[in-house]
């Protein structure tokens, strides 16, 4: 038998799917007391080589509340050609396809190495790909020029036959043409007055005119028609465009003294709703908002266009003193609801040294799965190299995004749905596996996901409903099934169904095996979109509290000790990092708000939301690796014990990658010792963690911020907040230390949250 890292391991890899308990308390009364719930992390389209889609349909149970796919799990009576649905143990026909099947001749998706299966769904027209750009034009000069070049660029990234359309944004709103030989004509709206989607459809004259009754014959070619005139396919306009984004100059209305220039991203991001609303519903599309400042006038404004009223701060927003937000906020989410409602998503390209309202727009992205990318400006490689990457191919040719997808979960009678977390919206489907206690976006077992790729991940959330009187027969297993329904960039429609099944244990009698299946990491990542989710809607000591309270009753629940003895609490291996993710999952930006903006919190916690689990655990816990002349570079704790005067460190936090040369080293560096050939072996150690850090700023998406210090550099504050301060200033004369770089913090170390965690959990009063 495998063990458990190993099966873990190996279900992640074959199904994208990872577990909190890979072996299931079997009544509701004990999966409470588990205190972590039963949940998973699902990457629904997880990159596969081998993995080569079935070129025909699923399979359906025929009974129409449970239409669960056929999979390994079913039973199938060979001789009678029937097969029992392992969730509602319906008998079904198999088709007259399938008259060969025998045991030695089996299909793929009744293989069990096949428990995730990709089908190409061969019906229903083949629509193309839709990209819309949405282009602030009141930047400087050099930003727009960057932004420009980037956006011409990407033209010759596109699949050929997508369809490309531009509009641009100042204090007017213009909708360009792009059919036009020689003369650039292009629709103005007023950047102040919000538009319903009929009336920008009327303005833009994309309603078809009503026919005269005997003409009313539906028209072939009714889509190219409709949008021909504002959405082009790339390879009859790339040399228009190309010309038309080169020639874009500045928003020509003259911004005075101590004013912002007037931005109407809200109206240009409503029109371009309403544009795409009009011409291609249920289509995979992107809306790529590229904005350099907030916006200031019309629906959806942040700030007004006075420089003096600065932006909203975490304090305006806590003492009720951002007066703009609320509005905006709902413009943003109506927006944001359309959108999705259409199956479309909306990338955000914020590029500025200020706040770009974020905040208030970070819904766009959030509920449609689009990007959400932010930089100093457009004119880094940051933002060049970030934009660049979403382009980039798998091993087979295709882009990595897909769109308009569905993901419906089935689960066997013991287990309800309880929610989701992650980029997507319900699709309020009620029905007997939903249940009523929500954990995130509940009350569903379909969720809408408008923009997906490789590493897009979901935190899906789960109930056991069976009850304590009602043993499970041993032996027994419970089943999930996922069914994700999505458009492939090259515009197939395609369905990937993973199916999964876990051992159902009692937990009086196999509370060992319960334990040792917990994956902490999965359990980790889980517990904090619960609480990143929370953190939206609640105050930020309120969910610090509550995660203290559950991680308090795990270790009473899972350590070994004697009442009233801290001394004698230990964990067993399987949960001994649990509380070492928590700790460093309350200093992080997705629960503390305090140093970053409003903006800032926003983009973290986005990226927090749809990232997989390696990724996740970076964010919460990042990585330190020590450079020195004793050896090939390890990782080390993150502690300031680990920051000494004779190495270097690289510190990867997903969001900044950090190199901090120690006391000595920067000193050797400034006299030079690396340019004298003696030294060589300095030279070397000087370069080992720069091309390190290549390596990640080469594959991560977004791009993350490269920083690179010293000791006693003013960024050195990027590794000193992050790192545990086992020595501070108050505690340092006290042990007679040397070691290590004393940090100036209030900030408790983890080895007092960890003595306190143990006072709580041995105490009969807690």
């Amino acid at each position: 038998m495998a063990t458990y890292l190993e099966f873990i391991q190996q279900n992640e890899e074959r199904d994208g799917v990872r577990f909190s308990w890979n072996v299931w308390p079997s009544s509701r009364l004990e999966a409470t007391r588990m205190v972590v719930p039963l949940a998973c992390l699902l990457t629904p389209l997880k990159e596969r080589l081998d993995l080569p889609p079935v070129q025909y349909e699923p399979v359906l149970c025929s009974r129409p509340t449970c239409k669960a796919i056929l999979n390994p799990l079913c039973q199938v009576d060979y001789r009678a050609k029937l097969w029992a649905c392992n969730f509602c143990f319906q008998r079904n026909q198999f088709p007259p396809a399938y008259t060969g099947i025998s045991e030695v001749n089996q299909p793929a998706e009744l293989m069990p190495q096949f428990s995730t299966i990709e089908y190409v769904i061969q019906r229903g027209p083949q629509t193309p790909l839709v990209f819309l750009y949405v282009v602030d034009t009141c930047l400087e000069e050099e930003d727009l020029q960057a932004l420009k070049e980037s956006l011409q660029m990407s033209l010759s990234l596109l699949p050929p036959d997508a369809l490309v359309g531009l509009i641009t944004f100042g204090r007017m709103v213009q909708v360009h043409e792009l059919s036009c030989e020689g003369i650039s004509k292009s629709y103005v709206f007023r950047g102040t007055k919000d538009l319903t989607a009929k009336q920008i459809q009327d303005m833009l004259g994309l309603t078809k005119p009503a026919m005269p009754m005997q003409q009313a014959r539906p028209q072939p070619q009714e889509h190219p028609f409709v949008s021909s005139r504002f959405l082009q396919p790339v390879y009859k306009i790339d040399m228009n465009l190309t010309d038309l984004l080169g020639e874009l100059q500045r928003d020509p209305w003259p911004v005075t003294q101590g004013k912002r220039p007037l931005r109407s991203t809200g109206v240009a991001l409503s029109i371009a709703v309403g544009l795409l609303e009009g011409t291609f519903p249920n289509t995979g599309a992107r809306i790529m908002v590229f904005t350099g400042g907030p916006p200031t006038q019309g629906p959806g404004m942040v700030v007004g266009d006075e420089l003096k009223v600065p932006i909203r701060s975490w304090h305006d927003i806590e003492k009720d003193n951002a007066r703009f937000m609320k509005k905006a906020t709902k413009h943003y989410e109506m927006l944001a609801n359309r959108t999705a409602t259409n199956g479309h998503c909306i990338d955000i390209y914020a590029c500025a040294l200020d706040q770009t309202g974020l905040l208030e727009m970070k819904c766009c992205a959030n509920l449609t799965g689009g990007y959400m990318v932010m930089g100093d400006s457009f004119n880094t490689s940051l933002f060049k190299q970030t934009f660049q990457r979403i382009f980039s191919k798998d091993f087979n040719g295709d882009f990595r995004m897909a769109f308009g997808a569905t993901l419906e979960v089935k689960t066997s009678r013991e287990l309800k749905i309880a929610g989701a977390v992650g980029p997507c919206v319900s699709l309020n489907v009620k029905g007997p596996c939903v249940s009523e206690n929500e954990l995130g976006v509940g009350g569903t077992s379909q969720w809408k996901i408008c923009g997906l790729d490789a590493t897009s991940t979901l935190g899906i959330y789960f109930e056991v409903v069976n009850q304590h009187n009602a043993p499970i027969p041993q032996g027994g297993r419970g089943a999930i099934q996922f069914v994700t329904q999505y458009q492939h960039s090259s515009t197939q429609r395609r369905i990937r169904v993973t199916t999964i099944a876990r051992n159902w244990a009692d937990a009086q009698s196999q509370f060992k095996h319960i334990e040792a299946a917990f994956d902490q990491e999965a359990a980790a990542v889980l517990m904090a979109r619960l609480g990143v989710f929370r953190a939206e809607s609640e105050e930020g000591p309120d969910i610090l509290r509550w995660l203290d309270r559950q991680l308090i009753r795990l270790c009473q629940k899972f350590g070994q000790y004697n009442k009233e003895d801290p001394t004698s609490f230990r964990l067993s291996d399987s949960f001994s990092l649990y509380p070492q993710f928590m700790f460093h999952l309350r200093r992080s930006p997705f629960l503390q708000v305090f140093n970053n903006s409003p903006d800032e919190s926003s983009y973290y916690r986005h990226h927090f939301a749809r990232q997989d689990l390696t990724q996740s655990l970076i964010m919460i816990q990042p990585i330190l690796y020590s450079y020195s002349f004793h050896g090939p570079p390890e990782p080390v704790l993150l502690d300031s014990s680990s920051i000494l005067a004779d190495r270097i460190l690289l510190m990867d936090t997903f969001f900044q990658i950090v190199i901090y040369f120690g006391e000595t080293i920067a000193q050797w560096r400034k006299a030079g010792y690396q340019d004298i050939p003696e030294y060589e072996n300095f030279k070397h150690l000087l370069q080992a963690p720069l091309d390190d850090a290549q390596e990640i700023l080469q594959a991560r998406f977004p791009m993350p911020r490269y920083i690179n210090t010293e000791h006693g550099g003013s960024q050195a504050r990027f590794l000193l907040s992050k790192v545990n301060p086992s020595q501070t200033h108050n505690n340092l004369y006290a042990w007679g230390q040397e070691t290590g770089a004393p940090i100036l913090t209030d900030d408790v170390s983890l080895q007092v949250f960890m003595d306190h965690l143990k006072k709580l959990a041995v105490s009969s009063a807690s």
